[in-house]
């Protein structure tokens, strides 16, 4: 009778830890593709929304203005809320008379920390394909190791040498090693993949930062807010004539 070497196969005879190991590699083959078209559409449709906030910021005249059009229209939410942002700290800020480079300056810290946790946000769940990439070889080679082992103990225990004995053993064993390397390829270079990805995702994060600081050194430098002069000290909006 010949023996079937088909993957199927040696996994359904392979014993119940080699069995385990390649359950486990398989399902974390599964994950890693998961994430991966997961990730891609998330990514893209941020970075579409990103290139309309970046637009939207562009043609506003006043940090007003694009909190209003970052509100209402389709761009991103971390848009409107570095411009919140700036507009709260304007707020707080008013009874500070003639400290306009301390407003600027407070602003940057708030937007930094916005810009921060939105990196963080878009590196979520690629740290699962690091681990991935980097133990899934291992998890095999303990696979291919327990089942060669499990080989030479059914050899000693037959009493027989041959290889026809000892070959499917050692197959089975192999085919750990063997998914090992699937797992790990595919997770290492789609994290590399991602990490590009959202690096350039960040950047336009720190562009959308760099126009909402312009909107509000723009705004200071005309002492205008929502079509009222803005007074620091005790007095607040006062009409513009």
């Amino acid at each position: 009778m010949s023996l079937s070497f088909s993957p199927w196969q040696m996994f359904l005879d392979a014993g119940p830890v080699v069995r385990g190991v390649m359950t486990i590699l398989a399902m974390a083959s599964l994950v890693t593709w998961t994430i991966f078209i997961a990730k891609t559409i998330e990514l893209q449709r941020l970075r579409s929304r990103l290139k309309k906030s970046e637009i939207t910021l562009e043609d506003a005249e006043t940090p007003d203005i694009g909190e209003e059009w970052t509100r209402t229209g389709s761009g991103s939410g971390i848009a409107h809320a570095m411009v919140m942002a700036a507009e709260v700290e304007r707020q707080r800020s008013q009874d500070i008379p003639g400290d306009r480079e301390g407003i600027k300056e407070r602003i940057v810290l708030h937007l930094e920390r916005l810009e921060a946790a939105e990196g963080r946000r878009l590196m979520r769940g690629t740290g699962v394909l690091a681990t991935i990439g980097a133990t899934s070889p291992f998890v095999g080679l303990f696979g291919t190791v327990w089942g060669i082992m499990s080989s030479f103990t059914g050899i000693a225990a037959a009493h027989a040498t041959s290889l026809a004995v000892v070959a499917p053993g050692i197959a089975e064993a192999l085919l750990a090693t063997a998914l090992g390397l699937v797992a790990a390829i595919p997770a290492v270079v789609i994290y590399n993949h991602l990490a590009r990805q959202t690096a350039a995702c960040r950047a336009c994060v720190a562009d959308l930062t760099s126009l909402v600081m312009r909107l509000v050194s723009r705004d200071l430098a005309r002492g205008i807010s929502g079509g009222k002069v803005l007074r620091f000290g005790r007095d607040t909006l006062a009409a513009a004539e």
